[in-house]
This record gives structure tokens, sequence and C-alpha cells, in this order.
């Protein structure tokens, strides 16, 4: 015989008996639906947590299959070997597309030309016509997000962005990195390895600086810390949307010949791979190097010493959380976080070999 105060599983009718409640009432509690007052939401949870309730998952299952198929979508870059960057969090939404396949929900995969805005649009335009059950996006083009976002919060469709956040734009739900403080360790492990003389090159090299929210606010936090700890050290800025190797070369080539005194590069995104080719085939080896990004080229001059730090942040973990918890708010109405920040991971040639995205 079992003592009194033994927990015991029970069922929402039990639970809603001792609560004095409606059955709909502490459904609603066990959802996490609005409509119940905090008191007698703490005496249901009271009450759930006593008796040890666990949700009747093969009901859920059976509703949810009643639903129909689950639509959610993906908004991201196409891979490319410019863009390797985007197979982490594809391959992370793979992941959990496979765990959540038997659940009759159904990732779509939207991709577009990150280098290219009219193809973000477009595939904006095929989303606001047929609307998915959730969204998985990051919002390269500032812009051209928001015309998503207004649609997806008008008709009532969760959304979740990776990455990057819009500038100005509280986003309800984010999974990625706090951008700024990345750059904020970047500048600390420079102060590290250079003299107060010596001058910092931020090289931005993106297709779209001007609406590329990253990698400002990567060299925002680097100038931040910089200006805190009141370093003596000169900040210069290379900006350019000529992505390729050549063009990469000759900017490097110009501006090495007038400065003279570059201690440190920071490269603010995945393309540090083109400065570092640089830097060896020119045989400068006195520059301390640093850039973003777990793919291959970084991670073979990270090996040869060329690049001295790389800064990562769980790309393919970003997109297995977005899914799941897009899949949790969906099928068992558990609230998405507002904001879930991704480690900020220091990669060198000595612990590369243990890292997984």
């Amino acid at each position: 015989m079992k003592k009194k105060n033994d927990k015991v599983s029970a069922g929402v009718k039990e639970i809603a008996r001792l609560a004095n409640v409606s059955i709909a009432t502490v459904d609603r509690v066990i959802h996490k639906r609005e409509g119940v007052s905090e008191k007698t939401k703490a005496r249901i949870e009271a009450i759930i947590q006593k008796l040890n309730y666990q949700p009747n998952i093969l009901a859920q299952r059976l509703a949810l299959a009643s639903r129909g198929t689950i639509r959610i979508a993906a908004l991201l870059p196409n891979v490319s070997e410019e863009t390797e960057f985007w197979q982490a969090p594809l391959d992370g939404i793979d992941q959990a597309a496979g765990e959540i396949r038997q659940y009759n929900v159904h990732i779509e995969r939207f991709f577009f030309d990150q280098n290219d805005r009219q193809s973000f649009f477009k595939q904006v335009r095929r989303l606001s016509k047929t609307l998915p059950d959730g969204v998985l996006l990051s919002p390269i083009f500032p812009e051209e997000s928001m015309i998503l976002i207004r649609t997806l919060e008008d008709a009532g469709v969760p959304y979740i962005m990776i990455n990057s956040e819009i500038v100005g734009f509280e986003s309800p739900h984010y999974i990625g990195p706090d951008i700024f403080h990345s750059g904020y360790l970047a500048a600390q492990l420079i102060d590290y390895c250079i003299d107060s003389h010596q001058q910092v090159l931020v090289a931005n090299i993106s297709g779209d600086i001007d609406n590329n929210y990253a990698v400002a606010q990567v060299e925002d936090g680097l100038r931040a810390y910089f200006k805190d700890h009141r370093l003596p050290n000169t900040i210069i800025s290379l900006k350019t949307t000529q992505t390729d190797y050549p063009s990469i070369a000759r900017r490097m080539d110009k501006l090495l010949r007038t400065e003279k005194n570059i201690g440190a590069i920071l490269v603010t995104n995945s393309r540090v791979s083109g400065v570092a080719k640089y830097l060896e085939k020119t045989g400068i080896s006195h520059i301390t190097l640093l850039g973003y990004d777990f793919v291959k080229d970084n991670v073979d001059y990270l090996k040869r010493g060329v690049i001295d730090f790389l800064i990562c942040e769980k790309p393919q973990e970003q997109g297995y959380r977005g899914i799941m918890a897009l899949f949790q708010h969906l099928v068992y109405s558990n609230p998405t976080e507002k904001k879930y920040l991704m480690p900020i991971d220091i990669i060198t040639k000595e612990n590369c070999e243990f890292y997984r995205n």
C-alpha cells in the first residue's frame, strides 16, 4: 500500500476536482495559455507538482494527427563556397526535422542569395501568400524582413530569428549571439596581443555593408572596449563590398603601403580566410588575425597559424533550437523564450580539433 505522501499520477479531471475548477481551466494552465488568475494558476500548479502529473503524450499525438501536417518554414541564404557558414544552421534544421517528422511536422526551406535583396524579397512574397504555421528566419535584409514580420504578426504566426537581429527592433523571439559583445571580446583578445602604440584594422568585407547589422555591431563592440579601457591604439576601418580574393588583396596592398604599424586585424564576419590568404602569400606573419566562424577555409588557416583566433557562436545549434522551439510552441503550446543568447566561443589551433558547431 502506498503512503499518503507518495506522489501518484493523476488525470486532468482529478486535478480539476482538487482545485475546484473546470477541466478547461486546468488545460489552460497545463498548456500555458492566458485567461487564468495568478492565484488559481498557483493553486493548480501546486496540485500538479504534488500529484506528479505528466501530460498524456499519446493523446497529444492523436490530437496533433487530427490537425494534419504542421508547416514550419526556414528562410536562409543559399549555401555556396562563399557562404559555407550557412551549412551549419541548415544541418541543425535538418537534425530537428528528422526528430519531429513523426509528429506530422514538415520543414519547408526557402533559400535566397545573401548578396541579392530582390531574391530575399521574392521569398518574402512567397511566404506572405502561403503562410506556414511558423517561420524561422535570418533577417539579413532588415526592411524586407520587417515586411514579413508584420505579415506574420498580423496573422498570428510565430517566428524566430537566428544569427542576427534587426537594429532598432526588439524581436520577440531571437536565438543567436550577442554580436556587440562578440566584438568586445575580440578587442580584449587583441589587447592581449599588441602594444599600445600599434594600430588595429577592422575589415568589413560584405556584399551589402550598409544594411549589414552584424558587422556594424562587431565594430561597435570593438571600439567600445578600447574606449572603456582608455586604450590609445588607433582603430582603422576597411570597408569593401567586393568579396573576391583579388579585390581583397588589392585593398590590403593599398592600405599596408600607407599604414605601417598595424598590429592586429579583425575581420567582422566569416570572410577572414581572404585576408589570411593575403597575409600568407605576402609572408606577413607579425600581424595578429582574428575572424568569425568555423568553416573549412578558416579552420585550415587557423591550423597553419595564419589566423590566430576564430570567434564562433554555434550556428548549427541555432538552427536546431529555432525549429525545436517553434515545434514545442505549435504542438504543446509551450511559450518561446524572448531571447536565447548563444555562447561566444574562442577557437585556436590548439583546441579546434575538439570544437563542434
